[in-house]
């Protein structure tokens, strides 16, 4: 891509977020790493308590982006069937005809997702991962965009089915968004009582731009020496003796594909180390196991992954 395709890429980018900001007051971290997960291809577990604005952020999203957008309020009864889709009689002809789930669409949000069966959950995993829809032998793709935001509480788990390590590993990344400042809430007060502030956000871009900067993340340069410091920080995990479970090598090309979708919203064309620090935490700490020893011990999972991420030597690179 050349210089000027870049620029007018990264300014709807920059468009995306100040529409969302109209909604979210205070979270522009929370929506910098929405908006990074979407350039990137991946999916995003939200895991925060009720009322913060997990769901509201999602729709602002994919408003800004001229995206289709579902949601979907997990429960034990919900079945896969809802999620992919289902093979049904037409009544007028008498034949089978495809009944679409919910996941045929640019931006699905699953809300409480550990509320459902493993079943259901593992019927929405296999698509997310495929972003293909497989009924009766017939595959059928996926929009293009497709992502998932997932939401979870972290308390209340009876009655839950908790989201195994394995499923949480194909999330491209985990966030809370955390409550808001006294300042904040009360901005957020004044303005849902002249209305609902998702009906001032406007699309300002198209599913055509959303694919064309997901192209362009593909064109940022990411020096040899980062590549290298990638890989050291996930076999750091490894090498972590607090660690059950450490990171794989899907988290090393998520930390990749994200360090140059975040130096993309930032403005360059080139990842520098401040980016893959900055990523690392939303991308690898929901992939690691504390050991028994640790947790007996209370230390916590993010002071870990911040001491793994302190004991590498951050490179100096050139552009």
């Amino acid at each position: 891509m050349d210089n000027q395709g870049l620029i007018k890429a990264q300014s709807i980018c920059s468009n995306i977020m100040s529409e969302v900001k109209k909604v979210i007051a205070g979270k522009e971290e929370a929506i910098e790493l929405l908006l990074v997960a979407l350039l990137s291809r991946g999916h995003v577990l939200i895991e925060d308590v009720p009322g913060v604005g997990k769901t509201t952020i999602a729709k602002a999203l994919a408003k800004a982006c001229g995206l289709d957008c579902k949601r979907q309020q997990f429960t034990p009864d919900v079945m896969a069937s809802d999620i992919t889709g289902f093979m049904m009689i037409d009544k007028k002809t008498g034949e089978f005809v495809f009944k679409s789930g919910v996941v045929m669409t640019n931006m699905l949000i699953a809300d409480e997702i550990n509320r459902t069966s493993p079943k259901t959950q593992s019927a929405l995993l296999e698509v997310m991962e495929e972003r293909v829809v497989t009924v009766d032998g017939t595959s059928r793709p996926l929009p293009d965009p497709f992502m998932v935001i997932a939401t979870q509480n972290p308390t209340g788990y009876v009655g839950t089915y908790p989201l195994p390590e394995a499923q949480l590993d194909r999330f491209l990344m985990k966030i809370s968004m955390g409550y808001p400042t006294l300042a904040e809430e009360a901005k957020i007060i004044s303005v849902r009582k002249e209305g609902d502030p998702l009906s001032e956000v406007e699309a300002v871009a198209v599913q055509e731009d959303v694919l064309h900067m997901q192209q362009a993340i593909r064109t940022i340069h990411i020096d040899e020496e980062l590549i290298n410091y990638i890989v050291a920080l996930i076999d750091k995990t490894r090498q972590c003796k607090e660690l059950q479970l450490a990171a794989s090598p899907r988290a090393s090309l998520a930390l990749m594909q994200t360090s140059a979708a975040y130096a993309f919203i930032r403005g360059r064309d080139y990842v520098i180390p401040e980016d893959v620090q900055r990523m690392f935490e939303p991308v690898v700490s929901h992939r690691l196991v504390l050991t028994a020893e640790a947790k007996i011990e209370q230390r916590r999972l993010d002071e870990v992954v911040a001491a793994v991420l302190k004991g590498v030597k951050t490179p100096a690179t050139r552009k």
